[in-house]
């Protein structure tokens, strides 16, 4: 399917996406609880400003805000009947800043988990969860998106529903999911299991990764992890800027903008396409990973010695896979940066 990704693809190596939706949202004043998405219209300048900070930082690529725009999370606050409105105004806002832009920027309409645990675990049937995105997916692309891209999932009965309902709106797609549990997502899918499943879809996405997890080293090994599955798809790379900490009551994380400039030329290095950041990324990070990407000349892929070097040590030992385990000394590595 020819898109605008996949063109800006072909004529670029390597995309920069956006930073943090939350914590640049958070700075802006939303408080804890709130939901995100009623920003779209309630306050619909702070999400422009949102996502001009990417574009103005140097993203090729930014991600609209609605996370939660299922009607499963909207009905936490009691909006699970503005599905439609609250996602189109966001990708029309989203339309509006990239539009404006000197240069082509993608808008990808943000599609999160349902917060639900599917059958047979759960009681979320693949029927309902396909319904959901769904009807996500159909009003972010009347709003204008360029690309749907799911994001931060754990399950792939999730990712499947997905996958689906994207195909019912005939839209190009991205997806990662999050490997946050000792190199696995949440419900224990791995690297190599993710890049397996990518391969069994009918309408399989334009490009795939990870987002989010623990720090910047974690994710670059997931990365690995694809790559060592011979994939050929372009590959994302979505980190946290470092690890949070409760710092004065606030969560902070540690990551610079120096450390995440390391991250993004590595994040390439071991084979991602798409390199953008998660929780804790700022216009500032994004700055400096811009610098980065287009100061340092390409290289050879790193080694996990040289990722925990750079980065920091990894949170667990092994990449969960039970293929490739690390020597305990791979976890010692001091963090500079």
């Amino acid at each position: 399917m020819t898109n605008a990704l996949s063109k800006l693809l072909d004529s670029n190596t390597t995309l920069l996406a956006d930073g943090a939706t939350g914590t640049n949202l958070f700075n802006m004043g939303l408080q804890s609880g709130d939901a995100p998405e009623l920003w779209n219209v309630d306050a619909p300048d702070k999400i422009r400003a949102l996502y001009q900070g990417s574009v103005d930082a140097g993203s090729d690529l930014f991600l609209t805000n609605t996370f939660g725009g299922t009607s499963a999370r909207l009905k936490l606050h009691e909006a699970q009947n503005r599905v439609g409105e609250l996602n189109r105004a966001g990708a029309e806002l989203g339309r509006e800043v990239a539009d404006k832009a000197n240069r082509p920027v993608i808008v990808a309409g943000s599609v999160g988990p349902t917060g639900e645990i599917m059958q047979p675990v759960g009681a979320l049937s693949h029927a309902d969860a396909v319904e959901m995105f769904h009807e996500q997916a159909h009003a972010l692309k009347d709003g204008g998106v360029d690309v749907l891209w799911v994001e931060t999932i754990s399950a792939p009965e999730e990712f499947r529903a997905a996958a689906e309902a994207f195909a019912l709106v005939d839209m190009p797609w991205c997806g990662t999911m999050s490997f946050d549990t000792a190199g696995r997502t949440m419900m224990g899918v791995t690297s190599a299991d993710f890049a397996q499943l990518v391969e069994t879809l009918p309408n399989p996405p334009v490009a795939f990764g990870a987002n989010c997890g623990t720090g910047a080293s974690d994710i670059l090994r997931t990365v690995l992890g694809f790559v060592a599955q011979g994939t050929e798809r372009p590959l994302i790379s979505k980190g946290n800027a470092g690890i949070p900490k409760y710092v004065d009551g606030h969560i902070h994380y540690d990551g610079t903008p120096e450390l995440m400039g390391h991250y993004a030329t590595m994040a390439r290095e071991a084979g991602a396409s798409i390199i953008g950041g998660c929780c804790g990324t700022m216009p500032e990070h994004l700055r400096h990973m811009r610098a980065a990407l287009d100061g340092a000349p390409s290289g050879i892929r790193p080694t996990l010695d040289q990722i925990t070097d750079a980065l920091g040590p990894f949170s667990s030992a092994t990449d969960g896979t039970g293929e490739s385990a690390l020597p305990e000394r791979r976890v010692r590595k001091r963090r500079r940066a």
